[in-house]
C-alpha cells in the first residue's frame, strides 16, 4: 500500500468537468503494482468515470478486501470515504455501510481470490441482497501477492509461469453472477478503455448490484504465452457481445449506431444507456438467453465482453427491507432506539 500523494498542479487549459475539478483532483495515492499492472489501467478507467459523471469526492465510498486488487482504492479518490476489510469480507462491508447511509456511491474493489475463493458466499449474498452498489472484479487468474498459485478462476489447461498446467475446472463470475439474479453484469479488459469507462458509468448509474468482470493481466505471474489471462491471450480472444454508450441525464443524446441497431435504456436516474447488439440475435434482457448464449462463446474459446445483462428495473436492499427514506446514520437516536414501551408492542404482533 502506498500512502505517497502525487503532488496537485493545475495547468492552463486543463480539462475541468461541472464541479470545476480536473482528472488530477480523483486521483490518489501513487501506485506501488508492477509496472505494467492491469489493475491500475481499472484505476485510470475509474478516475475518468468520476471526473465525467461530476462525481463529489466526498459522496463516494471506497471498499476492499485483500489482494493486489484491493490496493486499487488507494489509488484514487483520496477524499473519499475508504474502508479495507479482512480477505473476502468486503461485500459484508459493504453491505452493512449500504444499510446506515444508503445516500453514499458505493465502490467495491475486489479479485478473484479475494471474490472466488474465501469470499465466495460473502459475494454470492451481496447479490441476493442486490446491494446499491458497483462491484469490480479484477481478474488475472492468480494470488499475485503468493507469487502466482493459481486462483478459482483460472481456466482449465492454462500454465504457470513456472510451468504447471491447471487441471481443475474455473468459477466463472459472470456466469455465477447471471445464475443468482445479479441485475446488472458485465466483463471487460483492462487494456480496452474505450470499452471499460462506459461500463463503469453505467455500473454507478444502475440500482442494485452491479457487477464488472475485469480481465486485468498480471504482469509478473501470468502474462505469458500458455495463460489464458494474458495481454496477448485477451486481446485474439475477445468477442464483444453488446457494444455500451453511456449518456448522463444532463447530455445531449449523441450515438452512431445506425437506425434499429441499438437499443436506448431509461436507467433509474434518468440517464441513458444506449446497448448496440453486436450479435443480431442477442437479448440483453433475457438472462436465461444470456446464459445459453454465453456458453457457447466460452465453448469456441472466445471470451465475451460487453454489457451482459441489464435488468431494466428491480428493488435494491433497501426496497426489499423497507427501510425509512432518510439514512439511517442520520436519523436521532430516540428514533433508532425507542424504548422499551415500542418494543413491547412491537412483539404483540407475534402473541
Amino acid at each position: 500500500m502506498s500512502y505517497i500523494t502525487k503532488p496537485v498542479a493545475r495547468h492552463k487549459g486543463t480539462r475541468i468537468n461541472a464541479l470545476g475539478l480536473t482528472m488530477r483532483d480523483y486521483e490518489g495515492s501513487m501506485s506501488t503494482l508492477c509496472a505494467g499492472c492491469g489493475h491500475d489501467s481499472v484505476t485510470a478507467a475509474l478516475i475518468q468515470s468520476f471526473f465525467e459523471l461530476d462525481v463529489e469526492p466526498h459522496r463516494v465510498a471506497k471498499l476492499s478486501g485483500i489482494g493486489c486488487s484491493s490496493k486499487t482504492p488507494t489509488y484514487f479518490i483520496r477524499e473519499a470515504h475508504g474502508f479495507n476489510s479482512v480477505h473476502g469480507r468486503m461485500p459484508s462491508i459493504a453491505a452493512g455501510a449500504n444499510a446506515a447511509n444508503k445516500d453514499l456511491l458505493y465502490v467495491g474493489i475486489s479479485g478473484d481470490g479475494d471474490s472466488l475463493s474465501i469470499g465466495l458466499g460473502q459475494f454470492c449474498h451481496a447479490i441476493r441482497r442486490n446491494v446499491n452498489m458497483l462491484y469490480v472484479l479484477e481478474n488475472n487468474g492468480v494470488y499475485g501477492l503468493t507469487k502466482g498459485q493459481f486462483s478459482a478462476s483460472a481456466d482449465v489447461g492454462t500454465k504457470s509461469k513456472q510451468g504447471e498446467v491447471n487441471q481443475q475446472g474455473p468459477i466463472d463470475p459472470v456466469n455465477l453472477a447471471l445464475t443468482l439474479g445479479a441485475t446488472f453484469v458485465a466483463r471487460s479488459f483492462s487494456g480496452d478503455k474505450a470499452q471499460l469507462v462506459p461500463i463503469l458509468k453505467a455500473g454507478f448509474a444502475h440500482r442494485g448490484f452491479a457487477f464488472v468482470d475485469v480481465i486485468s493481466p498480471c504482469v509478473t505471474f501470468n502474462d505469458h504465452v500458455g495463460s489464458t489471462k494474458s495481454y496477448a491471450h485477451t486481446r485474439t480472444h475477445m468477442h464483444e457481445v453488446v457494444e455500451t454508450d453511456f449518456v448522463p441525464i444532463r447530455s445531449e443524446i449523441r450515438t452512431a449506431y445506425a437506425e434499429g441497431s441499438a437499443r436506448a435504456v431509461k436507467m433509474h436516474d434518468g440517464s441513458t444507456l444506449h446497448l448496440r447488439k453486436v450479435a443480431e440475435d442477442y437479448d440483453p434482457t433475457n438472462r436465461v438467453a444470456v446464459i445459453e448464449y454465453l456458453g457457447g462463446v466460452v465453448a469456441r474459446g472466445e471470451v465475451p465482453t460487453g454489457l451482459l445483462y441489464l435488468a431494466e428495473a428491480g428493488a435494491d436492499m433497501h426496497e426489499f427491507s423497507q427501510t425509512v427514506d432518510r439514512p439511517l446514520v442520520d436519523l436521532p437516536y430516540e428514533t433508532l432506539c425507542p424504548g422499551s414501551g415500542a418494543l413491547a408492542e412491537l412483539q404483540k404482533e407475534w402473541w
